[in-house]
Protein backbone atom coordinates (compact mmCIF):
# COMPACT_ATOMS: atom_id res chain seq x y z
CA UNK A 1 0.00 0.00 0.00
CA UNK A 2 3.00 1.93 -0.44
CA UNK A 3 2.47 5.79 -2.32
CA UNK A 4 4.59 4.27 -4.87
CA UNK A 5 2.14 1.89 -6.24
CA UNK A 6 -0.20 2.71 -8.84
CA UNK A 7 -3.54 4.16 -7.43
CA UNK A 8 -6.19 6.46 -8.01
CA UNK A 9 -9.55 6.28 -9.24
CA UNK A 10 -9.85 2.09 -10.19
CA UNK A 11 -10.12 1.40 -13.68
CA UNK A 12 -10.91 -2.26 -13.53
CA UNK A 13 -13.39 -4.08 -10.99
CA UNK A 14 -15.00 -6.40 -14.00
CA UNK A 15 -16.63 -9.30 -12.18
CA UNK A 16 -18.71 -11.60 -15.22
CA UNK A 17 -20.59 -13.56 -13.89
CA UNK A 18 -21.82 -17.09 -16.34
CA UNK A 19 -24.83 -18.60 -15.43
CA UNK A 20 -25.26 -21.79 -16.44
CA UNK A 21 -25.61 -25.23 -15.75
CA UNK A 22 -25.79 -24.10 -11.57
CA UNK A 23 -22.40 -22.83 -12.22
CA UNK A 24 -21.04 -19.61 -11.34
CA UNK A 25 -17.73 -18.17 -12.16
CA UNK A 26 -15.91 -15.09 -11.77
CA UNK A 27 -13.39 -12.97 -12.97
CA UNK A 28 -12.07 -9.60 -11.13
CA UNK A 29 -8.92 -7.85 -11.38
CA UNK A 30 -7.94 -4.57 -9.77
CA UNK A 31 -6.12 -2.11 -11.40
CA UNK A 32 -5.67 1.58 -11.02
CA UNK A 33 -3.89 4.59 -12.76
CA UNK A 34 -0.66 6.44 -11.28
CA UNK A 35 -1.91 9.19 -9.50
CA UNK A 36 0.05 11.98 -7.15
CA UNK A 37 -0.88 11.74 -3.53
CA UNK A 38 -2.83 14.89 -4.15
CA UNK A 39 -4.85 13.94 -7.04
CA UNK A 40 -6.07 11.02 -4.77
CA UNK A 41 -6.83 13.98 -2.03
CA UNK A 42 -8.95 15.56 -4.58
CA UNK A 43 -11.17 13.11 -5.65
CA UNK A 44 -11.86 11.85 -1.96
CA UNK A 45 -14.89 12.64 -0.62
CA UNK A 46 -13.46 11.80 2.95
CA UNK A 47 -10.02 11.87 3.94
CA UNK A 48 -9.15 10.91 7.71
CA UNK A 49 -6.22 9.85 10.02
CA UNK A 50 -6.97 7.08 12.26
CA UNK A 51 -6.56 4.22 14.19
CA UNK A 52 -7.74 0.58 13.23
CA UNK A 53 -9.04 -1.30 16.44
CA UNK A 54 -10.67 -3.99 15.26
CA UNK A 55 -12.35 -5.91 11.93
CA UNK A 56 -14.99 -8.54 11.01
CA UNK A 57 -16.35 -9.62 8.05
CA UNK A 58 -19.69 -8.45 6.92
CA UNK A 59 -21.65 -9.70 3.98
CA UNK A 60 -25.51 -8.06 2.76
CA UNK A 61 -28.52 -9.59 3.47
CA UNK A 62 -29.58 -10.04 0.03
CA UNK A 63 -26.22 -11.95 -1.18
CA UNK A 64 -25.03 -15.00 -0.63
CA UNK A 65 -22.09 -14.43 -2.37
CA UNK A 66 -18.42 -14.99 -1.13
CA UNK A 67 -17.67 -11.72 -3.65
CA UNK A 68 -20.42 -9.60 -2.01
CA UNK A 69 -18.99 -9.64 1.66
CA UNK A 70 -16.90 -6.30 2.74
CA UNK A 71 -14.26 -6.12 5.93
CA UNK A 72 -15.65 -3.92 7.94
CA UNK A 73 -12.77 -2.08 9.86
CA UNK A 74 -13.48 -0.37 13.32
CA UNK A 75 -11.57 2.82 13.25
CA UNK A 76 -10.99 5.73 15.92
CA UNK A 77 -10.90 8.81 14.16
CA UNK A 78 -8.32 10.95 15.13
CA UNK A 79 -8.23 13.79 12.40
CA UNK A 80 -11.05 14.90 9.77
CA UNK A 81 -8.90 16.67 6.68
CA UNK A 82 -11.65 16.61 3.98
CA UNK A 83 -15.45 15.69 4.30
CA UNK A 84 -16.40 17.86 6.91
CA UNK A 85 -19.77 18.34 5.26
CA UNK A 86 -20.32 14.77 4.48
CA UNK A 87 -19.80 13.27 8.47
CA UNK A 88 -18.82 14.58 11.55
CA UNK A 89 -17.79 10.95 13.13
CA UNK A 90 -16.74 7.90 11.48
CA UNK A 91 -16.48 4.37 13.53
CA UNK A 92 -16.21 1.94 10.03
CA UNK A 93 -15.10 1.96 7.00
CA UNK A 94 -15.86 -0.92 4.29
CA UNK A 95 -13.44 -2.21 1.87
CA UNK A 96 -13.89 -5.77 -0.04
CA UNK A 97 -12.60 -8.75 1.58
CA UNK A 98 -10.44 -9.72 -2.22
CA UNK A 99 -7.71 -7.89 -2.88
CA UNK A 100 -8.70 -8.16 -6.79
CA UNK A 101 -11.95 -6.69 -6.40
CA UNK A 102 -9.59 -3.51 -4.77
CA UNK A 103 -9.62 -4.47 -1.19
CA UNK A 104 -7.18 -3.44 1.42
CA UNK A 105 -5.93 -4.98 4.52
CA UNK A 106 -4.80 -2.93 7.46
CA UNK A 107 -3.16 -4.13 10.53
CA UNK A 108 -5.74 -4.43 13.44
CA UNK A 109 -3.86 -5.93 16.09
CA UNK A 110 -1.83 -3.07 16.66
CA UNK A 111 -3.77 -0.43 16.58
CA UNK A 112 -1.65 1.25 13.53
CA UNK A 113 -2.25 4.79 12.31
CA UNK A 114 -3.36 5.21 9.00
CA UNK A 115 -4.33 8.39 6.63
CA UNK A 116 -7.64 7.17 4.83
CA UNK A 117 -9.47 8.67 2.01
CA UNK A 118 -12.66 7.02 0.69
CA UNK A 119 -16.37 7.71 -1.48
CA UNK A 120 -19.32 7.64 0.81
CA UNK A 121 -21.89 4.92 -0.16
CA UNK A 122 -26.00 6.54 -0.03
CA UNK A 123 -26.50 4.52 3.16
CA UNK A 124 -23.85 6.62 4.61
CA UNK A 125 -21.16 3.85 5.50
CA UNK A 126 -17.38 5.09 4.65
CA UNK A 127 -15.92 2.74 1.24
CA UNK A 128 -11.72 2.80 0.77
CA UNK A 129 -9.84 0.38 -1.87
CA UNK A 130 -6.80 0.24 -3.13
CA UNK A 131 -6.87 2.96 -5.33
CA UNK A 132 -7.38 5.52 -2.69
CA UNK A 133 -5.26 7.37 -0.54
CA UNK A 134 -4.31 4.84 2.03
CA UNK A 135 -1.28 4.81 3.92
CA UNK A 136 0.09 3.96 7.03
CA UNK A 137 0.69 7.35 9.12
CA UNK A 138 4.23 6.84 9.38
CA UNK A 139 5.39 6.15 6.27
CA UNK A 140 4.20 10.34 5.16
CA UNK A 141 6.58 12.35 4.99
CA UNK A 142 6.18 15.42 7.13
CA UNK A 143 5.96 17.22 4.12
CA UNK A 144 2.74 15.22 2.83
CA UNK A 145 1.24 15.66 6.46
CA UNK A 146 1.51 19.08 6.38
CA UNK A 147 -0.03 19.45 2.80
CA UNK A 148 -2.84 17.45 3.93
CA UNK A 149 -4.08 20.65 6.34
CA UNK A 150 -4.55 23.05 3.32
CA UNK A 151 -1.96 23.08 1.07
CA UNK A 152 -3.47 19.79 -1.27
CA UNK A 153 -7.10 21.46 -1.25
CA UNK A 154 -5.40 24.79 -2.59
CA UNK A 155 -4.40 23.04 -5.78
CA UNK A 156 -7.53 20.97 -6.71
CA UNK A 157 -8.69 23.21 -9.12
CA UNK A 158 -5.02 22.40 -10.91
CA UNK A 159 -4.24 19.35 -13.09
CA UNK A 160 -1.39 17.37 -11.99
CA UNK A 161 -0.27 15.81 -15.16
CA UNK A 162 1.75 12.33 -15.20
CA UNK A 163 5.30 12.40 -17.54
CA UNK A 164 6.20 9.14 -18.88
CA UNK A 165 8.25 9.56 -21.59
CA UNK A 166 10.32 13.18 -23.29
CA UNK A 167 9.49 15.32 -24.29
CA UNK A 168 6.46 15.85 -21.78
CA UNK A 169 5.01 19.63 -21.90
CA UNK A 170 2.46 21.01 -20.45
CA UNK A 171 -0.72 22.03 -21.83
CA UNK A 172 -1.69 25.16 -19.65
CA UNK A 173 -0.97 27.42 -17.17
CA UNK A 174 -3.19 25.29 -14.63
CA UNK A 175 -1.02 22.34 -14.87
CA UNK A 176 2.04 20.75 -12.86
CA UNK A 177 4.08 18.18 -14.52
CA UNK A 178 5.10 15.11 -12.82
CA UNK A 179 8.43 13.87 -13.34
CA UNK A 180 9.37 11.12 -10.74
CA UNK A 181 8.45 8.30 -12.97
CA UNK A 182 11.08 10.18 -15.62
CA UNK A 183 13.51 11.12 -12.66
CA UNK A 184 13.55 8.04 -10.15
CA UNK A 185 11.66 5.36 -12.15
CA UNK A 186 9.31 5.82 -9.28
CA UNK A 187 5.62 7.42 -8.29
CA UNK A 188 6.88 7.89 -4.99
CA UNK A 189 9.78 10.10 -5.49
CA UNK A 190 10.69 13.98 -4.96
CA UNK A 191 7.63 15.71 -5.57
CA UNK A 192 4.88 13.18 -4.75
CA UNK A 193 6.57 13.11 -1.12
CA UNK A 194 7.88 16.45 -0.83
CA UNK A 195 5.55 18.75 -3.50
CA UNK A 196 1.88 20.47 -4.01
CA UNK A 197 0.77 21.65 -6.74
CA UNK A 198 -0.78 24.91 -5.96
CA UNK A 199 -2.64 27.29 -7.63
CA UNK A 200 -0.74 31.09 -8.01
CA UNK A 201 -2.58 34.59 -7.49
CA UNK A 202 -2.09 35.06 -11.45
CA UNK A 203 -4.55 31.75 -11.02
CA UNK A 204 -1.41 29.73 -13.02
CA UNK A 205 -0.52 26.46 -11.33
CA UNK A 206 2.96 25.61 -10.12
CA UNK A 207 4.75 23.23 -7.31
CA UNK A 208 5.28 24.29 -4.18
CA UNK A 209 7.33 22.44 -1.59
CA UNK A 210 6.60 21.78 2.00
CA UNK A 211 7.98 24.04 4.36
CA UNK A 212 6.85 26.65 6.43
CA UNK A 213 3.19 28.27 5.41
CA UNK A 214 4.20 30.59 2.64
CA UNK A 215 3.97 34.54 3.80
CA UNK A 216 3.63 35.55 0.41
CA UNK A 217 1.50 34.48 -3.11
CA UNK A 218 3.62 31.87 -5.18
CA UNK A 219 4.50 33.65 -8.09
CA UNK A 220 8.44 33.65 -7.24
CA UNK A 221 7.96 29.76 -7.11
CA UNK A 222 9.61 27.55 -9.61
CA UNK A 223 9.11 23.89 -11.07
CA UNK A 224 11.65 21.39 -9.23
Amino acid sequence: MALSQERSACLGLVVLLLLGAGMEDVVEGCSCHPSHPQQLFCSAEIVIRAKISGEKIVSPSNSSSPYMKMIQYEIKMIKMFKGFDRAKDIQYVYTPVFSSLCGVKLDSNNKAGYLLSGSMWSDGRISIGQCDLVETWDNLSLSQKKNLNYRYQMGCECRINTCYTVPCASTGENECLWTDWLLDNSLNGEQARQYACIRRSDTSCGWYRGGPPPEKDFLDMTDP
